[in-house]
């Protein structure tokens, strides 16, 4: 699989995901679409979303609900791609959602693997190929960004780190989408600082392509370790997002957080 093929195959996902075209990410101009479902969207998206914006770069691709199109319009209509999605413009959005009971949510950045760049990093620790008949007894908090519980169906490969019988580090996979493999990793705190996420995280890549499908690595744009492990690991950034949720819904979300 070649890099120009990764980025089609991403920029047909993205298409499923906001009900667009591919190419309509690659335009010099926005982009607004009206959000509905799709059978080839990644599966965890609750589509259709109120507002939601994707960049790789060059535009603004925004999907919306009729009720928020025309706040959405405004808004990316006043900004390049980059400064819609940064603070303060940010608040700007917020102002206009805010009749809606709308909130800036989720902000997060995708990377996509380079495979000139993609290679198998070593730590100190025996490496194993892991499926889902391996993740049964795994599904615990210490491991909760490489497995997801409310969708173990789609947790279909993982590689984890041994210290002897002892897993100190996961990375895992969900087929969240046709031909993309989301990957999350994890490690234990007192092993962390040794190459461990590079490790399992750069092995899974490598058995995702070895498979047929294109690895994706998600992180918020604040979690810099995260975004390092990702670039060391052959990743580079690709897309953008940024989604508004209901009002309710984020102080949910804000107040289950304060409590772990």
């Amino acid at each position: 699989m070649t890099n120009q093929e990764i980025w089609n195959i991403a920029l047909r996902q993205s298409a499923y995901d906001c009900n667009c075209r591919p190419e309509d990410f690659l335009s010099d101009t926005h982009v607004v679409t009206r959000s509905v479902p799709h059978e080839k969207a990644r599966k965890y998206l609750p589509l259709p979303f109120e507002c939601d914006l994707v960049s790789y770069g060059n535009n603004v691709v925004a999907q919306t609900s009729e009720r928020v199109e025309e706040a959405v319009r405004a808004y990316v209509s006043h900004y390049w791609a980059a400064h819609a999605f940064e603070t303060p413009n940010i608040h700007v959005l917020d102002e206009l959602l805010r009749p809606y009971d709308l909130k800036v949510c989720f902000m997060a950045e995708y990377f996509l693997p380079d495979v000139e760049a993609v290679r198998p990093l070593d730590c100190d620790y025996e490496l194993r190929v892991l499926y889902p008949k391996d993740f049964q007894a795994l599904y615990l908090p210490e491991w909760s960004n490489a497995l997801c519980e409310k969708r173990k169906h789609l947790d279909v490969l993982g590689v984890g780190a041994y210290d002897g019988d002892t897993l100190v580090g996961l990375a895992g996979c969900s087929a969240d989408c046709e031909d993309m493999y989301q990957i999350g990793v994890d490690v234990l705190p007192a092993y962390r600082r040794q190459g461990i996420a590079a490790a399992v995280t750069s092995r899974l890549a490598l058995e995702i392509l070895k498979i047929g499908k294109v690895p994706f690595y998600c992180t918020a744009w604040c979690n810099l370790r995260s975004a390092r492990n990702a670039i060391k690991c052959g990743f580079r950034p690709a897309w953008v997002e940024l989604t508004a949720r209901d009002i309710q819904f984020v102080n949910e979300f804000n107040r289950e957080l304060k409590l772990r």
